[in-house]
């Protein structure tokens, strides 16, 4: 978290391993390039190991940035090679991907599936299963088949990892389910007639949640709906068909998770040490042993972070097993029992050099035990959307000031208004460097704002029915707190799809 006096001038250009960039470029040009200039800013790091202090503290050491590429001379390394020798080793490597292009070309890439080797770690507490091996090595990306002749959402898995049966089911304000199918095309309500906990249940579990919360009807005229037919094995989507109305004009509600509850609600705008239980759904993650970034629980199973958390220049940040979750009431000098992370689910779409789509999953190896200070955070309706002006609030554990060189110890949080993504891709501003995928959060005058370390963790706001929404998740920005520089977050709401496949392709 950041804040400044408006009246001051912001601080010199310099955080936590993040070097001095030149202004943005139009957005246009970061996506079609014009001459491979660098991107605008990029809070992207992992600390390495720290030696053993007393007592701990959250440091902040980094690793050379993501894209710095080291050169190697054939006089200073073993890994050059030359003569016939390389050149028949390139020629089978040829003939092995040639190979591997004609058995596999027509699979599509869908996720990039990161996850730990099997073996011992840590040892668990009540938080959450052993540890990976340290030995553990990344997988690559995980391609989902597809044959020509797929259909959508006909309840008939037909790609290999299923993607054709996960993006089917969808909620809308106040829980409204809607549901796709092969029959119609359309997401479609579904009439409350006939509808009960047993398909409340298998629903939630489709899309990756244990169970349904509650499940209730909403009152609507809709002119085509979907009616239920048979309890059966088959996806929510194989056991519904089209009508023409419902009896009674009422539709299904759903809720899968209880979320988006504060244990407290006393906040004080501008910056300040949050409470207990403010934002239970805030969790820390990190990296051998050092906070690096921030995360959201949104269910027993799952936390959704930022995928720049884990750059690919940094092999071992890609290890399950080199990671821990902690969560609830808890000071960084003084950490609870962690929870441990199965595997590390990255946005395919992820573009590091324009930071679109900067959002990712970690499956955690055991559900977490929801308390009065660890609770899940909602996420938003398809339909939901947070207008500018509309004030919310980001947390972290991140610098509280842009020159410093360590994060906070104790979760902090600050308020931040909802900005027009028009007032941000101004030349004033970020010039167009804000995609449709991101969400422009602050102050144009400065003094408050998230900050390094703070990467990966939430943007919130409340709903009307009294409950929190991850509205966005910290992405990137130009220093900590500056004039015309406002936070820049993932929008979750256009990428709920994502988000909601990759849950029911790793449901527990």
């Amino acid at each position: 978290m950041a804040q400044h006096d408006a009246i001051d001038p912001p601080p010199p250009y310099y955080s936590v391993a993040v070097h001095t960039q030149p202004p943005p470029r139009p957005y246009e040009e970061v996506v079609y390039g014009t001459g491979g200039v660098p991107p605008l800013s990029q809070p992207y790091y992992i600390p390495q190991k720290p030696p053993p202090v007393a007592p701990p503290q959250v440091t902040q050491c980094s690793l050379p940035p993501p894209h710095s590429k080291r050169k190697l001379s054939c006089q200073k390394t073993t890994c050059c090679y030359g003569g016939s020798g390389a050149i028949a080793l390139l020629l089978v490597l040829l003939a092995i991907a040639i190979w591997l292009g004609v058995h596999y070309g027509s699979a599509l890439v869908k996720v990039a599936v990161i996850s730990s080797g099997s073996g011992s770690g840590d040892g668990g507490g009540s938080g959450g299963g052993g540890g990976g091996s340290s030995q553990s090595r990344p997988s690559g990306a995980t391609r989902d088949s597809c044959p020509n002749s797929t259909i959508l959402c006909d309840a008939k898995q037909e790609c290999q990892l299923g993607s054709d049966e996960t993006v089917c089911v969808r909620f809308g304000l106040s829980g409204a389910l809607q549901i796709r199918t092969s029959q119609d095309g359309r997401f479609l309500p579904v009439c409350s007639q006939g509808w009960d906990q047993t398909y409340a249940d298998q629903t939630c579990a489709q899309l990756g949640f244990r169970r349904s919360y509650k499940t209730g009807s909403v009152h609507g005229q809709p002119f085509t709906a979907l009616t239920v037919t048979r309890k059966s094995s088959d996806p929510i989507q194989g056991q519904v068909n089209v009508s023409t109305s419902c009896p009674g004009q009422q539709t299904v509600s759903l809720e899968c998770v209880d979320c988006g509850k504060q244990q407290s609600t006393s906040r004080i705008i501008g910056g300040a040490v949050a409470k207990a239980g403010q934002w239970p759904w805030q969790v820390s993650l990190h990296y051998h042993d050092s906070h690096t970034c921030g995360g959201s629980l949104v269910s027993p199973d799952f936390v959704v972070t930022a995928a720049h958390c884990f750059p690919s220049s940094t092999p071992s940040a890609l290890v399950a097993s080199n990671w821990r979750v902690y969560g609830g009431d808890f000071s960084q000098a003084n950490l609870p029992t962690p929870y441990f992370v199965e595997k590390i689910i990255l946005n395919e779409n992820y573009n590091s050099q324009t930071n679109d789509q900067d959002i990712a999953l970690l499956k955690l190896k055991q559900p977490v035990n929801f308390s009065t200070t660890v609770q899940p955070v909602c996420l938003p309706g398809f339909d939901q959307t947070f207008q500018p002006g509309t004030k919310c609030w980001t947390t972290g554990f991140g610098t509280t000031e842009e020159s410093a060189d360590r994060g906070s110890n104790k979760l902090m949080e600050v308020a931040v208004d909802i900005i027009d993504i028009r007032v941000c891709n101004s030349s004033e501003v970020y010039s167009g460097s804000v995609s449709k995928n991101m969400v422009c959060a602050g102050n144009l005058e400065g003094g408050v704002d998230s900050c390094q370390g703070d990467s990966g963790g939430p943007l919130v706001c409340e709903g009307g029915n009294n409950r929190w929404y991850l509205a966005g998740v910290t992405s990137w920005g130009a220093g900590c707190g500056r004039r015309m520089r406002p936070g820049v977050y993932s929008n979750v709401g256009s990428l709920l799809p994502w988000v909601y496949s990759i849950m029911q392709q790793e449901r527990p």
